[in-house]
């Protein structure tokens, strides 16, 4: 099958080339027997992806079983994935049949698998390494040939360095991955997903479809969706029941759409404790407070880089603007700051040329000695001085009176 034909028959509405990119990969994969680890957001559709595989292998005409691994109890998981023996343990009346004995021939796809507790996370190793297991309660081996899927929504290597995930088990599933992309990622799908949701609901609610403004679809696709297709699905049911206006515009989009512009920044988190624990995120203003100064950190770099250039005689070419444009940086930056009430962040000393040198806390102090000493270099010939600075004499004459 093409892309296109599977998309159509798992009725999948997109045309991102990142989406395409991860049906091809299903698609190419589909025809070998190699395990594959599905990942992404919670939300993205990543359930469509193992039936595709399914579906276009020579497996298909055999058992297809979805497990979710965070909804079995801890207690009873090995006796659902592997099966039991009778009195194996206390309600076990009678010997059960697991999914790797049910789904012989074909393929389990175990979403969540990192909920996975260790010891089940052995027995799942084993299966994928020699495709023997054994029952609860039983000490017979038994054979099983089963293709694995697995699928996660959360940080596989976090878990493996926290221990709650063995890294040989990984790399057995992670034989293929498969990213599949957020719905962010995906902004010109958004409005083809808006309207077959609406037209489904409308369908579903006996009523007519609702339709967006172009103002309502600009904020439609620069929405950051974290909680991706499902989020987008629930939006849409919810203005499709409420709003009796079915023309929906910017003001009323925004209404159902919660406030989460600060998931959009970098997600930066202190360092763990003493205690092994990972703490919350900064604050909104530590947030910020992290951003400037790394952008000052970038400002005064730069401004070392303009001085080097200057101290050393050569011209800088333009008309002048270099320093222009490093003090409204400079001031842009320090503005900030005080809107934000954030304490003022300044950096005392750059290595230059292999020796610490001070880099004055403003602009124009520095500024004005460079002036000072590009003019004493040329014995007062301010017409030189100005050439080399890049700036005009009058624009000398004026910086030299403030001096």
């Amino acid at each position: 099958m093409t892309v296109q034909e599977i998309k159509n028959r798992f009725r999948i509405i997109g045309n991102s080339p990142l989406l395409d990119r991860a049906i091809d990969i299903a698609r190419q994969v589909a025809a070998t027997d190699l395990s594959v680890l599905i990942t992404g957001e919670s939300g993205t559709g990543k359930e469509a992806f193992p039936q595709i595989i399914h579906q276009s292998s020579a497996r298909k005409h055999n058992h297809y079983i979805a497990v979710n691994c965070g909804a079995i109890p801890e207690g009873t998981i090995d006796s659902e994935l592997f099966g039991h023996e009778k009195g194996a343990f206390t309600g076990a009346h009678d010997t059960r049949k697991g999914y790797f004995e049910v789904a012989d021939g074909g393929t389990i796809f175990l979403d969540e698998v990192g909920e996975l507790p260790l010891p089940t996370q052995v027995r799942l190793l084993r299966v994928l390494e020699t495709g023997e297991y054994i029952r609860v309660g039983s000490s017979k081996v038994m054979k099983t040939n089963v293709r694995i899927v697995a699928a996660t929504n959360v940080n596989m290597l976090q878990l493996m360095e926290k221990g709650r995930f063995r890294e040989d088990l990984y790399y057995r599933l992670n034989t293929v991955p498969l990213i599949i992309p957020p719905l962010r990622e995906r902004k010109e799908d958004i409005p083809l997903l808006f309207r077959k949701f609406a037209s489904d609901f409308a369908d579903k609610y006996h009523m007519p479809p609702i339709k967006l403004t172009p103002d309502a679809e600009k904020i439609l696709i620069n929405y950051y969706w974290k909680g991706n297709i499902r989020q987008l699905k629930n939006v849409t049911e919810q203005i499709s029941v409420i709003e009796k206006n079915r023309e929906i515009d910017a003001t009323t989009i925004s209404s159902y759409l919660p406030d989460n512009a600060v998931g959009t920044l970098p997600a930066i988190f202190r360092p763990s404790g003493g205690d092994g624990n990972i703490p919350n995120e900064l604050s909104e203003k530590e947030l910020l407070y992290k951003i400037l100064f790394e952008l000052r950190k970038d400002v005064i770099d730069l401004k070392s880089i303009v001085y080097g250039i200057l101290e050393k005689g050569e011209p800088i070419s333009g008309p002048g603007s270099n320093t222009r444009i490093l003090h409204k940086i400079d001031k842009d930056i320090r503005s900030m700051e005080t809107a934000l009430q954030l304490p003022h962040v300044d950096a005392q000393v750059q290595e230059h040329n292999g020796k610490d040198v001070e880099i004055s806390q403003t602009l124009d102090e520095r500024e004005h000695d460079i002036i000072r000493r590009t003019v004493e270099k040329h014995h007062g010939n301010k017409k030189a001085a100005a050439k080399e600075l890049g700036i005009s004499e009058r624009t000398l004459f004026r910086k030299m009176k403030e001096v």
